[in-house]
């Protein structure tokens, strides 16, 4: 005992010595820290310079070195307490610049030495792994099983066959073009989403679509218009126009200009023609891009003046109501001699799609296509709040676009693409499932490209070139190695959706059905997706007869249409009821 107990008093003794620190004497520094030790410390710092140079000598190095250093940490102090913008560096000059040098260097301790393999967001280092290992060709494999908590609300999964099929890639496409269309466009189930020239660099639309050109598959041009960059691989492309009209705009009016857009839609590169009303990230937000960014590529791409400000307002000027933008898909249907024209959203107010239902009922005009974005999805620039908090999740918006569409009979007419966070085979499954006949996807492609998701896509300083305009920087993409990367990824993608189709035991993608894929609800609790969101019969909104919810939202929809657009108002009573 009186061992045991002399080493218990052993242990207290050390623990008691100055070297045993817990991180307190560091924080007691910082909070003594003021304008006072400052001076005592540069006072300090001044008389060992002094004293160096004494005793090393005029002819050494090593005084200069103390004196410029030592007036380097005066010229910081005085300049932070100078200062008026930070209040930290003003209190604490010298050693408040800390903060701002950790801040600066936290997303990247974070991302290298912190994150587990499914923590960050938007996307997972597990997530990211897939597409990098995909495009470089090396093995996806994963050893020792899940590593997904398989009990934890959200997980979802696919229901295998003990009768598997057998799916190609060549089962995997899709015929767009409803019976107005004259010129159908075979479509991949996965092509590249909406991101524009000049948020993306030359070299990133170069690669992008000389892999759609390799892979046979579509690349959408984004609302900036189609650039050389678009044109000179080859590549099928679906031209997107936006509020801006970029491409086909009337440089005096800012409006549609019809001339422009033929010339466009002409070119036999262009397979479909998408009308851009919303995105997930910033549903109904506009922008202003300052004629100081504007480049001769950009201003060429868009058919814009170099020396103007650039509008695109979150509103279209050729359309305000369900039956004008219909009009407009009519328009430049004809204009474009037949193409597939479809509009792409995110869905805010269900009673406005079914406004637009409405329309295609009464005028007998439907778009080819509907692009569902989801609020998850993903832009250069937007304001937190636009991306956090508006627009409807692409599940919630899929479903309800594709039950609508079958609730009214027209869904054999249009297709349906959906887009938010497609990165896998499953994710790819999953959506067509849940009604989609395509997917399109944008970060996932970036990933392809090199992208590490350094978040400063806003700040023209993106490290691997991709979301950038500095020509030092996007000279680092190399367009043979990353359109091939591209390729490899998009080709491993579907070969994997294939995979799990022919698992599910469907023998094609439209055989897919949300009973097919599960989600847990909670830790005891599971259900299909088909069981989530009850099934609607063909034509039941018609009749009346369909689920009350949607058949709410329909009725809504009817009244909207009449109102051209304008939803009802509804009065404090009413108000004060819900």
């Amino acid at each position: 005992m009186e061992e045991k107990g002399s080493a218990v008093e052993k242990v207290q003794a050390w623990q008691k010595l100055p070297h045993h620190t817990t991180g307190k004497e560091l924080q007691d520094l910082v909070e003594r820290w003021n304008h006072k030790l400052f001076y005592s410390v540069g006072t300090a710092m001044a008389a060992g310079t002094t004293a160096v140079a004494v005793t090393s000598g005029y002819f050494a190095l090593s005084p200069y070195v103390a004196a410029a250093a030592t007036a380097y940490f005066w010229k910081m102090g005085i300049e932070d307490m100078s200062q008026d913008r930070h209040t930290i560096r003003r209190n604490f000059p010298v050693l408040g610049r800390l903060r701002y040098i950790l801040e600066m260097l936290r997303p990247e301790i974070r991302q290298y030495f912190i994150e587990g393999d499914r923590e960050m967001m938007p996307f997972s280092r597990e997530q990211r792994n897939i597409v990098y290992s995909r495009a470089k060709g090396q093995v996806d494999t994963l050893p020792m099983g899940t590593r997904r908590d398989v009990y934890l609300q959200g997980y979802e999964w696919g229901l295998h066959s003990i009768f598997p099929t057998h799916v190609t890639p060549t089962d995997a496409r899709v015929v767009i073009g409803g019976p107005q269309c004259k010129q159908p466009y075979s479509a991949s189930i996965m092509n590249v989403s909406a991101m524009s020239y000049g948020a993306l660099s030359d070299n990133a639309i170069l690669s992008l679509n000389t892999g759609a050109k390799m892979g046979g598959f579509c690349h959408n041009t984004g609302e900036g218009g189609m650039s050389k960059y678009h044109l000179e691989p080859g590549g099928d492309i679906c031209y997107q126009i936006g509020t801006g009209y970029f491409g086909c705009r009337n440089n005096e009016t800012g409006r549609f200009d019809p001339a422009k857009f033929k010339l466009a839609a002409a070119r036999p590169q262009v397979k479909m023609i998408e009308i851009k009303l919303s995105q997930g990230a910033k549903p109904s937000h506009g922008g202003i891009l300052p004629a100081a960014k504007i480049s001769k590529a950009i201003a060429e791409a868009r058919g814009i003046p170099m020396d103007q400000d650039c509008n695109s307002p979150p509103e279209h000027a050729e359309f305000s109501s369900p039956k004008g933008l219909l009009e407009f898909v009519q328009r430049l249907r004809e204009l474009s001699d037949g193409k597939p024209i479809g509009f792409k959203l995110c869905i805010g107010h269900p009673s406005e799609f079914a406004a637009v239902v409405h329309g295609m009922l009464e005028t007998g005009i439907s778009p080819d296509f509907i692009t569902i974005d989801g609020s998850e999805g993903g832009t250069g620039a937007a304001p937190p709040e636009f991306s956090n908090s508006l627009g409807m999740p692409l599940v919630e918006g899929l479903v309800f676009v594709n039950q609508m569409l079958i609730g009214t009979g027209l869904r054999d007419k249009i297709k349906i693409i959906s887009s938010g966070k497609v990165v896998s085979g499953f994710s790819l499954v999953r959506n067509l499932a849940l009604g989609a006949d395509a997917c399109n996807s944008a970060r996932a492609m970036m990933f392809a490209l090199g992208c590490i998701q350094a978040l400063k896509c806003n700040t023209n300083k993106c490290p691997s070139g991709v979301a950038t305009q500095d020509p030092e920087l996007m000279a680092g993409l190399v367009v043979e190695d990353k359109s091939t990367r591209v390729y490899k990824y998009h080709a491993a993608t579907i070969h994997s959706a294939c995979e799990i189709m022919s698992a599910i035991g469907v023998n094609r993608p439209s055989e897919l059905h949300p009973s097919h894929i599960m989600r847990r609800m909670s830790g005891v609790q599971v259900a299909t997706y088909a069981e989530i969101f009850p099934p609607v019969l063909e034509g039941e909104l018609l009749r009346g007869t369909g689920p009350t919810q949607l058949q709410e939202h329909f009725a809504v929809g009817k009244i909207v249409y009449q109102n051209s657009g304008k939803l009802p108002k509804i009065s404090r009573s009413a108000k004060n009821a819900l």
